[in-house]
């Protein structure tokens, strides 16, 4: 059996995560010049303060695909991007609105609040 050339393998990680950052850097850059600093889903606005909260996401999900026009690009904060991406998950799971019967959340956590208010009368 041959012997796995660690420092190799690591040095290929190494290169593959620098030229990640460095894809990633030059698209957030050129994102944030092209699109005002705004959330694309809940409207919120950042400045420089808080800018690092502002991310770019990828419409097609393909990091790869970056044109110049920023036509694969949106700005969406934190919160909203987190939730772009586990509709996305759950999409490829098969997890849809008209799976689960057509729409949204069915659990009413009050549904028993009146019986429980006239009981303390």
């Amino acid at each position: 059996m041959k012997a796995i050339d660690h420092s190799r393998l690591d040095q290929v990680v190494r290169d593959a995560r620098k030229a990640a950052d460095s894809r990633a850097e030059g698209y957030r850059e050129r994102a944030l010049k092209i699109y005002p600093w705004i959330c694309g889903r809940c409207a919120r606005e950042f400045t420089t303060a808080n800018l690092r909260e502002l991310t770019v996401h990828h419409r097609d999900h393909n990091h790869d695909n970056n044109p110049n026009d920023g036509s694969n690009w949106e700005l969406l904060c934190l919160y909203c991007h987190d939730n772009e991406h586990q509709k996305q998950i759950e999409a490829d799971r098969g997890y849809t609105d008209s799976s689960l019967g057509g729409g949204g959340a069915t659990h009413n956590p009050f549904a028993a609040l009146q019986g429980l208010l006239k009981k303390k009368d």
